[in-house]
């Protein structure tokens, strides 16, 4: 009959023990590995600029205070006068798709010589355009590319716009007509329409 030597049966002990040892920390180094990345810190402060309809062109302070939300405001301007916006965002990846809901608002100013260089030369303006002004409201999908500290992002959806019209007896008074038409009250328009912009986040801090 044959024994094992004393010695070899304690090397083969230890190699089981060191087997299961190492399957029994495989778990542990996978979950501590996956919650690092869940811990990793996101930059919160950041700065974003973009441009677009109705929007204008606007810069703006962005806060996120988790990965897949990020509030905004700034202002900008439209050609036309300056403003402002604010709003936020859902991002659940914290890139790729992204909801967002805006509110701006542009003081009045002299559209005349926006639409001038936008059309022909021949225009000598209209009392309508001398002073333009608005509030929006924009409700968007879109696309954020990046990570965790650049972001580009397409923004496309619909915007309401509110505007008060202005001087409309002098721009529909006609000195060849007999007949006369006079507003006492400066009318308010109301208009819904699509809305695009594309912009760029910088997060720093």
């Amino acid at each position: 009959m044959r024994f094992v030597p004393v010695q070899s049966a304690v090397v083969g002990m230890a190699l089981v023990l060191a087997s299961v040892s190492a399957r029994a920390e495989e778990p542990q180094t996978v979950a501590s590995a996956l919650q690092a990345r869940h811990q990793e810190r996101w930059p919160v402060l950041g700065v974003s600029t973009d441009v677009g309809l109705p929007d204008g062109a606007i810069a703006s302070l962005v806060v996120r205070p988790w990965q897949w939300f990020r509030a905004y405001a700034g202002g900008g301007s439209n050609s036309i006068s300056k403003g402002w916006r604010g709003g936020f965002s859902l991002v659940p990846f914290g890139a790729g798709p992204s909801v967002s809901l805006e509110y701006g608002q542009y003081g009045e100013g002299d559209a005349n010589g926006l639409v001038r260089r936008m059309v022909s030369g021949s225009f000598k303006g209209s009392a309508l355009l001398d002073r333009v002004g608005y509030d929006y409201a924009n409700a968007q999908v879109g696309l954020d590319f990046g990570g965790k500290n650049v972001l580009f992002f397409v923004h496309g959806g619909v915007s309401m716009v509110w505007a008060q019209v202005h001087n409309l007896n002098e721009a529909t008074s006609n000195s060849n007509s007999s007949t006369t038409v006079s507003v006492s009250q400066d009318p308010k328009v109301k208009a819904f329409g699509s809305s695009l912009k594309v912009g760029l986040i910088v997060f720093m801090m």
